[in-house]
């Protein structure tokens, strides 16, 4: 899987790659860099060589040296060594940070991230997002909101929440357990199936575009590939494989809307084909006739989650107000 990544997400896990540029004084010291927009991780410095993956938009890498004027050699935060672009629009040079020294680590940490994931500031994919917790990462887990999601304690004593699903993270202790952090699970089974599916699709964040992917794996998707497998992972309910089918599904499901303004948290959004960014060319759709062409899930507040093509950097949120997704629009209503 394919995700954004920061600062604090690098060093914690170059503390267990047990590696770090140093300065002269001897200071451990890492120079980062901030993707700036989707680009080719490759093995060599060439773009005749091959492609590690696409490094999403937001995604931090270490900076270990210049090549020459085109290329950098990077590591990234699986800690795999590879070469990026020099050229700006993809990479932005972060000024240099200390490392943490070795040894490091939380105090009685319970559990281990297993694979990057949102760390929050509450139990709820709408929540702010603190940062993302790195592969290998000890954290504490103070106790569990719901089935769902974990409070959990990072090595610098901050307290957050964290997705509960194995993939994610491994308790390797005792949680502690008391205070607010224990609530009863809320009774509202469908909110937390909502919450349970896009808290799926978010972990896919800057997973790169391929029309017609393979929906046997997850290395990329397209927009109606992704919504089947948020599904498929958070509730193990298969969706049909494509976006007219999705909507035909949807349409049976429930009532559906035609005004994204009427919309829930987590309904499928179905749109029509782009034909410009002027509201006046989409005034003579029909709904229910014109085909769709493409599909999302709706995070409210105006905001998507979809994906869309590969110069867009693939899975990612977007506002649609005012855009052209708003005068594609076609209808919307929930799956569940």
């Amino acid at each position: 899987m394919k995700f954004r990544r920061t600062l604090m997400s690098l060093l914690a896990a170059m503390m267990v790659w047990g590696s770090y540029p140093y300065s002269e004084a001897g200071a451990a010291t890492v120079t980062t860099g901030t993707i700036q927009y989707g680009v080719n991780f490759r093995t060599t410095p060439s773009t005749s060589s091959s492609v590690v993956r696409m490094i999403g938009k937001g995604e931090e890498v270490v900076v270990l040296g210049q090549y020459n004027s085109a290329w950098y050699r990077v590591q990234d935060v699986f800690g795999t060594i590879g070469y990026l672009s020099t050229d700006s629009k993809y990479l932005k040079i972060n000024e240099p940070v200390q490392a943490p020294s070795e040894g490091g680590g939380t105090v009685g940490a319970n559990a281990s991230i297993v694979a990057s994931v949102s760390f929050r500031t509450g139990p709820s994919t709408s929540d702010s997002r603190i940062r993302y917790l790195s592969k290998g990462e000890q954290v504490t887990v103070t106790g569990q909101y719901n089935s769902y999601w974990y409070e959990v304690k990072d090595s610098k004593g901050q307290t957050g929440y964290v997705s509960t699903d194995t993939q994610y993270i491994r308790v390797t202790g005792q949680i502690g357990g008391g205070g607010p952090s224990q609530p009863t699970p809320p009774t509202n089974g469908a909110g937390s199936q909502i919450e349970a599916v896009i808290a799926a699709g978010m972990n896919y964040l800057g997973t790169p575009y391929e029309y017609g992917s393979s929906r046997n794996d997850t290395s990329t998707f397209d927009c109606s590939d992704l919504i089947r497998q948020m599904f498929k992972d958070a509730l193990g309910i298969v969706l049909p494989a494509d976006s007219r089918g999705q909507g035909d599904y949807v349409r049976d499901k429930s009532s559906v809307t035609t005004d994204w303004r009427e919309l829930k948290r987590g309904d499928l959004m179905f749109f029509m084909d782009y034909k410009g960014t002027s509201a006046s060319l989409y005034s003579g759709k029909k709904s229910f006739s014109d085909k769709i062409s493409h599909a999302a899930i709706y995070l409210g507040d105006g905001k998507v989650l979809h994906t869309y093509s590969k110069d867009s950097g693939g899975v990612r949120t977007d506002s649609i107000a005012g855009k052209h997704w708003e005068y594609r629009f076609l209808y919307g209503g929930s799956a569940l």
